[in-house]
C-alpha cells in the first residue's frame, strides 16, 4: 500500500501523515508500515536543536495510523473516524533520529460492537525496539 493508498484510507495529511508505506496487511488482524525519518521533519526544528529526536507521542501516532489501516477496512467502518480512547503500557526504549527507518506493527487485540477496541503496537529501528504500547480506539460518526 503506497502513500497515495493511505491518503485514500486515512484522513491524515502533511505534516501529520506519519506512515510512508504499508508492507504487510492481514485483514482484521495486523498491519506493518514504514516511516522514513528525515531531518526535514518539521518537529526536528524544536525537538531538540542540535540533537534531533523524534517525539515519542509522534511514534505512538504513527503506530495508531498503521492500526487505522486495519480498522478503516473493516466492515461498517466506511464514513467513520477512528479516534484514540486511551493508551496503556507505553514504553520508549531508544531514541529515533534522522536517517532511521521505523518499522511499525499494529495487531488488533479485540473489537467490541464494531465500535470500541484495542491494538498492540510496536516500533522498531534496525530490529531494535524503539517503543511499544497498547492503544484503545473508538470509531465515531
Amino acid at each position: 500500500m503506497t502513500v497515495v493508498d493511505l491518503q485514500n484510507l486515512l484522513p491524515h495529511r502533511y505534516p501529520f501523515l506519519m506512515v510512508d508505506r504499508i508492507i504487510e496487511y492481514i485483514p482484521g488482524e495486523r498491519a506493518v508500515g514504514i516511516k522514513n525519518v528525515t531531518v526535514n521533519e518539521p518537529f526536528f526544528q524544536g525537538h531538540f536543536p542540535g540533537r534531533p529526536i523524534m517525539p515519542g507521542v509522534l511514534m505512538i501516532e504513527a503506530l495508531a495510523q498503521v492500526g487505522g489501516v486495519i480498522l478503516m477496512q473493516m466492515e461498517g467502518a466506511a464514513g467513520k473516524l477512528s479516534m484514540f480512547a486511551g493508551i496503556d503500557k507505553v514504553r520508549f526504549r531508544r531514541p529515533v533520529t534522522p536517517g532511521d527507518q521505523l518499522i511499525l506493527t499494529a495487531d488488533l487485540l479485540f473489537i467490541k460492537q464494531k465500535r470500541f477496541g484495542k491494538m498492540k503496537g510496536r516500533a522498531e529501528v534496525d530490529g531494535e525496539l524503539a517503543c511499544e504500547g497498547e492503544m484503545m480506539f473508538s470509531l465515531v460518526d
